[in-house]
């Protein structure tokens, strides 16, 4: 599968280029850094944020921080489109007594709660750290955290896969991206 067949289908057309950024350089991103601080990144430069599993992977103190870097990079009519797990669904199945049964498989292998709460156990053993979660979600603290960060209309849904799928706007962001993001929030 090519890399734009990966991406959410909103961001498959011709238009939109991909500039990928991430802490770990092994994985070759086009900028290298934390989310925590994007300064690589001019503010009010980027039309759009694609954040899939990322803010699980920061400490619940720097949400704030990472939350208004996304703010700073966005143009005045961009948006966030954020996915991340669900500690609520996940949490049932850790009340089942399912902790190290896989939920799902993913290109990484077997996903178990244990994984989503703590961060991929496999990955982390093999020495990539970078792979521990150090926070976590319900749809209302998703929402909240987004609010409080200032974006001008949050949208969460709880999605299929033990997941949370959440659209952040800015103040001059077109109305109808709710209808354009419906087919990646279903």
């Amino acid at each position: 599968m090519a890399a734009r067949e990966r991406l959410p289908v909103i961001f498959q057309a011709p238009e939109w280029l991909e500039v990928r950024m991430d802490i770990d350089p092994a994985v070759k991103p086009d900028v290298v850094g934390t989310i925590t601080d994007m300064n690589a990144i001019a503010p009010a430069s980027v039309d759009a944020i694609w954040s899939s599993h990322n803010l699980e992977h920061v400490n619940s103190f720097e949400v704030p921080k990472v939350l208004a870097e996304f703010r700073r990079v966005l143009k005045a009519d961009g948006f966030a489109l954020i996915t991340l797990p669900d500690l609520r669904a996940v949490a049932r199945a850790i009340a089942d007594d399912r902790l190290t049964e896989p939920l799902y498989v993913s290109p990484s292998g077997p996903i178990s709660p244990l994984d989503v709460v703590f961060g991929h156990q496999p990955s982390m053993a093999a020495g990539n750290l970078y792979m521990a979660h150090r926070t976590g979600f319900t749809a209302r603290t998703l929402g909240q955290a987004l609010i409080d960060a200032g974006f001008a209309e949050v949208r969460v849904h709880e999605g299929t896969r033990w997941d949370l799928w959440a659209v952040a706007t800015m103040p001059q962001t077109a109305e109808d991206i709710f209808e354009q993001l419906a087919p990646v929030l279903k």
